[in-house]
């Protein structure tokens, strides 16, 4: 991709933060950017979203920014994970987010649709992810086809993304372009349209967009604001929408908020059947008229409508005359009523009369507390106050059957009704975990827990955010990614899968192994990005809650192939010297773009004064071009290239366009067949390696064979890599 593809924000190739590598743009809209990129320690591939320059600085984006970082918070598979909120030294606004690979439901709509089923799916993923951010008061305000995001195509893992950026503080603001709309009021509630958003709008427009990706299209909305106002206030036409389907939109999308289903919940609840039969509302109401007699059916002609009908009011007789007004006796009846009715509860209580209504009695303890936990290695334990002899004997046997002894007692004390079944819950959801502990004081629940599987990790987390998770509770959860300690050899297996280009090794690993929080430091180098990216991925899955540090060296299978000949002798001294052929400046990042032309130069030190020198360039292609000898070049003794000199000698293998014009140099111009990194080596020997010159350029596998079978002769070996680029 040259510069003029991409006028943004960023280019190809930039490194953000030291850190991420932009490769790839997905998007450039009206206030933002977005970019693909790679880390260059983690190589996970992430998202970028960059602000445009003229709203990196205006407080109301900045401030939809900050509520989109807020969404780290929220931990679910439905929502973009969010990491980072960066600014440039330039002063642009970027957040670093997951990416997530797969089409959006816009896509889906522009093929088509999708299947009654498929969208049923879609939605209950989605609600499922609202239903986590609404529990922390964030409504996504603007939920779309372009929004959700189905990862590798699967409806069962729709993700939602976009969570503010894209819009500034005065509600549907982006939608207008001059007099004409841009489209996402298609989607919106029409309470938004007055500025009025609560979770009630994302329900609605959830309901309309999978309207739309069921059909195929996007709804029409008129072209203008008044259009939009007169068909807003109008249920969505779901005509020829089969059941379940039809009636879940219905209820999803009602013009009146306070009509339609009120929370992500309920639409699960619909979803499921659990939701009862909606009542009717002023929209879907029968009114009935009176008719005059003679417009009165036939008796066989009325529908009979029986409604349950309130009983006549009694009506009240008017009291006596009294002369004389008496003074109430009602306030002083209703003491003694009540101070026998105390005095009988008492009694009844302390004589346990009454326990078979209200349970046994159990001492009083304060605090009240209950500690079930179980080590990786060792028996699980309960210890604690329990407030029924049924939660007793639930969790003792829980206990007893993985070889515990539970030390439980029963009691009371200031907890709520439901104490008993919420911690019951709490423990079920963690007492498959390899390690795991549940702390309950009175109302407040402290988790922690180790597990293997980063995933499951993420879904626990959500779950205790759910109040149905929850109970009565105030939870916190921390669940750890094991293994507690992990020792290097566990990585060995790993990397030797990996191990295209030579060995990759773990550095400086402690000898008693790594604990969580941790780094681990992998060196060596791949033969392709693609490598990389596969063997940070399985570690990470492995190291758990440790840093990954990757210190690795992309090269290509041209570059691995002749590393894996080439002998292990040291460096010689000898430096490769690079410069573009219009430009006197060195260059020393060896980095040249489509289009330049690379100079190369040889200094070789004063100690080199016997024997002979080989330059070769093994590029990305899979050839080898060999510098120094070749047909052009053919005397590679060192005595006659320095001619009597004596110190530093430069010697010029690569030449100018302008000087290779003659035919009797070699020069080149980079071009875009073959990007990426050639090696540059120069080999000193005592003797001539090979009998003749090889040819200037050939493949890499002739090379490596011709040049193994002569290992022997080398003494030394230096090397350079020299990168080519698009603009």
């Amino acid at each position: 991709m040259t510069a003029g593809d991409n006028p943004g924000i960023f280019q190809i190739g930039d490194v953000l933060n030291n850190t991420y590598r932009i490769d790839k743009v997905l998007g450039l809209g009206g206030t933002s950017e977005v970019y693909r990129a790679v880390s260059e320690i983690s190589g996970r591939v992430v998202a970028v979203k960059a602000l445009r320059a003229e709203f990196s600085r205006n407080e109301d984006f900045l401030a939809l920014m900050t509520r989109e970082e807020a969404m780290r918070e929220i931990r679910h598979d439905a929502i973009v994970r969010y990491y980072d909120n960066q600014r440039t030294d330039d002063g642009h606004v970027y957040l670093v987010m997951d990416y997530v690979d797969g089409p959006g439901l816009d896509q889906k709509i522009k093929d088509g649709g999708m299947s009654a089923e498929d969208v049923i799916t879609i939605c209950r993923r989605v609600a499922e992810g609202l239903r986590a951010a609404h529990a922390k008061n964030i409504v996504h305000r603007d939920l779309s086809p372009d929004n959700i995001i189905l990862r590798n195509g699967d409806p069962n893992d729709a993700v939602i993304i976009d969570f503010g950026i894209a819009k500034d503080t005065n509600p549907g603001a982006e939608t207008i372009v001059g007099n004409e709309f841009a489209g996402k009021y298609a989607y919106a509630a029409p309470e938004q349209l007055s500025g009025q958003t609560d979770e009630r709008a994302d329900i609605y427009a959830l309901g309309a967009l999978l309207l739309s990706t069921f059909r195929g299209k996007r709804p029409n909305i008129g072209s203008n604001l008044m259009n939009v106002v007169n068909i807003k206030s109008l249920p969505l036409d779901t005509e020829g929408v089969p059941e379940p389907l039809k009636t879940l939109i219905d209820r999803m999308t009602r013009p009146d908020r306070d009509h339609r289903l009120q929370a992500a919940q309920e639409v699960l609840d619909e979803i499921d059947g659990r939701n009862p039969a909606p009542e009717a509302t002023d929209d879907d109401r029968t009114v009935v008229m009176p008719r005059s007699k003679r417009d009165e059916p036939a008796l066989s002609e009325v529908a009979t409508i029986v409604e349950p009908q309130s009983p006549a009011p009694t009506p009240t007789p008017a009291p006596p005359d009294d002369p004389e007004p008496r003074k109430s006796r009602g306030p002083m009846m209703l003491v003694l009523a009540v101070l026998v009715v105390t005095a009988t509860g008492l009694v009844a209580y302390f004589s346990g009369a009454i326990d078979g209504l209200l349970g046994p009695r159990y001492p009083v303890v304060e605090p009240y507390t209950l500690l079930v936990s179980r080590d990786e290695n060792e028996q699980p334990v309960a210890q604690g106050h329990v407030p029924s002899e049924s939660v007793h004997d639930t969790l003792g046997a829980l206990i007893t059957e993985t070889g515990g002894t539970p030390d439980l007692t029963l009691a009371s004390g200031a907890i709520p009704d439901s104490w008993g079944p919420d911690v019951l819950r709490l423990i079920e959801a963690v007492r498959h975990l390899p390690e795991w502990e549940v702390r309950a004081d009175e109302t407040t629940a402290r988790i922690t827990g180790l597990t293997y599987d980063r995933a499951e990790r993420d879904r626990l987390i959500s779950a205790f955010d759910l109040p149905d998770m929850r109970g009565a509770f105030e939870v916190s959860a921390a669940i750890d990614l094991g293994p507690r300690i992990l020792s290097a050899q566990a990585l060995t297996p790993i990397l030797a899968t990996y191990q295209t280009c030579g060995d990759l090794n773990v550095l400086d690993a402690p000898p008693t192994g790594y604990p969580n929080g941790a780094q681990v430091s992998v060196v060596g180098r791949v033969d392709s990005t693609a490598t990389r990216d596969a063997l940070a991925n399985r570690l990470i899955d492995t190291i758990g809650d440790r840093t990954l540090r990757l210190d690795i060296q992309v090269l290509n299978p041209t570059l691995c192939l002749i590393d894996g000949v080439l002998p292990n002798v040291p460096e010689a001294g000898v430096r490769l010297d690079f410069r573009e052929g219009s430009n006197p400046t060195a260059n020393h990042a060896g980095t040249f773009l489509v289009g330049e032309n690379p100079i190369i130069e040889v200094v070789i030190p004063p100690e080199m004064t016997e024997g002979y020198l080989y330059v070769s360039a093994l590029d990305v292609s899979g050839n080898v071009f060999h510098l120094l000898p070749n047909l052009l070049f053919a005397d590679n003794d060192l005595e006659t290239l320095r001619d009597g000199r004596d110190g530093d000698i430069r010697i010029r293998v690569a030449h100018s366009i302008a000087d290779g014009r003659d035919g009797g140099k070699l020069a080149f111009v980079v071009d875009d067949t073959s990007l990426g990194k050639t090696k540059i080596i120069a080999i000193h020997s005592d003797q001539q390696i090979f009998e003749g010159l090889r040819p200037t350029t050939e493949s890499a596998g002739g090379y490596a064979n011709a040049l193994a079978q002569r290992l022997g002769a080398i003494n030394s070996l230096d090397s350079r890599i020299l990168t080519t680029v698009n603009r």
